[in-house]
């Protein structure tokens, strides 16, 4: 089929009105059918999967883009801001659409992992892609996954790979001016890195994090990192280490981009509020648009409190310096006793979080998330590293079943203990359904 019967396929403009009220039972069905086979793909032997390998990184890019022009290259034609970064770019990618959505742009964002449903990772203005029009955007799309997979000359597109797709696909639909693009991984080899001309790319910090992939000193994450810088956009930057910042300059000067580094800040949040502020600044934005957005933003699972009496906390921190930033919170708390619940993905380094959280706990209970497609730590190995920080006094203990855990913790904690939940977006996700719902989320498309 040539182009112009792909364009007409996948270009119909349709406003989707905000649906509040409570679905039908088959479009819920529906639903959680086309997330099952978008996840089911990754059962099939086929190599190639999203960061699967090293051996040709510059594939990743190549079959992206195969992808897109497959459908009709849903990217073009929208302004982008790219996010990347160790910690804090889910945050600032948020704060950029609120501030862009205050200001009366209509904004789209796409971030990564979903905390409870998958559709919370495409969004545009107040509400997230509603589960029918992403169950027919999948429909539409499978005849061109199908030829993907059969024909595509660099392996099969990945669920995360798709997932872009289908949000590229429903901003263009939505007449989308800017896109507030979050990387999954790194930066270079990203496939939203597929993106030919942002207006703003930026990194917020480099620590270590995936270190298999991107290599396992700061000066090589920050290299992959800097390769979304493009010639033609504006970088951005709240990096303190002179010697990356330098790497970034340099990397600004050969493609003549403008370099704005942002100055000494307190915390992370203030880090992340004036980073989105010289952002706004640079695209007109102006001052009360600034201050709406940064009031009205908030996520799921980044220290989100969702229970009173006792205190009940959940924060997706799954690295090193993410577990800083909640240790550098927990100071601003006052509680009588810290009853911690933590699990992490199998990946990461696990004493370089333990150390920072585990002497402020009061009671360590150790437990695992439940997602299917990801590894996890399992919880007798982390019970052995973490008793090596855990403080006089301290009670600590390990299970396989993270909902008992959580339920034996609110049932032994007074009502002015605190309950923190951390180590993985994954755990934390998972737990939260106890207050809010997958259904909720489907039906208001909303997290809150």
């Amino acid at each position: 089929m040539g182009t112009k019967g792909i364009i007409q396929l996948l270009s119909p403009v349709v406003k989707s009105r905000p649906t509040m009220k409570k679905f039908s039972p088959r479009i819920l069905l529906r639903y959680h059918q086309t997330v099952s086979y978008l996840e089911g793909l990754s059962n099939l032997p086929i190599a190639g999967d999203y960061m699967a390998g090293r051996h040709d990184v510059g594939m990743y890019l190549k079959k992206m883009r195969y992808f897109l022009n497959l459908i009709g290259n849903p990217d073009q034609h929208m302004k982008f801001i790219h996010v990347a970064g160790t910690a804090g770019k889910g945050t600032v990618t948020n704060l950029l659409h609120e501030i862009l959505l205050a200001s009366g742009k209509n904004v789209g964002s796409f971030t990564s992992p979903a905390v409870t449903t998958t559709l919370e990772e495409i969004r545009v203005g107040k509400l997230f892609i509603s589960p029918d029009e992403f169950s027919n955007i999948v429909d539409e799309l499978k005849p061109w996954i199908d030829i993907a997979y059969q024909k595509g000359p660099y392996g099969r597109p990945s669920l995360y790979e798709l997932l872009l797709a289908i949000a590229l696909v429903y901003f263009r639909r939505q007449r989308c001016e800017w896109i507030v693009l979050e990387v999954g991984l790194g930066g270079r080899y990203d496939a939203t890195n597929v993106i030919q001309k942002p207006v703003i790319t930026m990194v917020t910090n480099i620590d270590y994090d995936h270190t298999e992939l991107l290599g396992h000193t700061l000066q090589k994450i920050g290299f992959d990192k800097a390769g979304i810088i493009k010639r033609g956009s504006a970088f951005f930057t709240s990096e303190r280490r002179p010697a990356i910042f330098k790497m970034f300059q340099r990397v600004c000067g050969r493609k003549r981009v403008s370099f704005t580094r942002i100055g000494r800040q307190k915390t992370y949040q203030e880090y992340n509020h004036a980073l989105v502020t010289a952002i706004a600044k640079k695209l007109g934005i102006n001052a009360a648009s600034i201050r709406t957005g940064i009031r009205n933003a908030r996520l799921p699972c980044r220290f989100e409190r969702v229970q009173s009496t006792p205190t009940v906390i959940l924060d997706g921190a799954h690295n090193r310096s993410k577990i800083k930033s909640t240790v550098e919170n927990l100071r601003h708390l006052s509680f009588h006793a810290l009853h911690l619940i933590i699990g992490m993905a199998q990946n990461k380094n696990h004493d370089a979080m333990l150390r920072q959280i585990i002497p402020h706990a009061d009671r360590v209970s150790i437990t695992r998330f439940q997602t299917r497609n990801r590894e996890c730590a399992h919880p007798n190995e982390l019970l052995i590293r973490a008793k090596k920080y855990l403080k006089k006094g301290s009670r600590i203990e390990s299970s396989l079943d993270p909902e008992s855990v959580l339920s034996r913790a609110i049932k032994r904690a007074r009502k002015d203990d605190l309950i923190l939940v951390t180590g993985s977006f994954f755990l934390a996700g998972e737990l939260r359904k106890r207050w809010i719902t997958e259904e909720h989320c489907l039906e208001t498309r909303n997290s809150f």
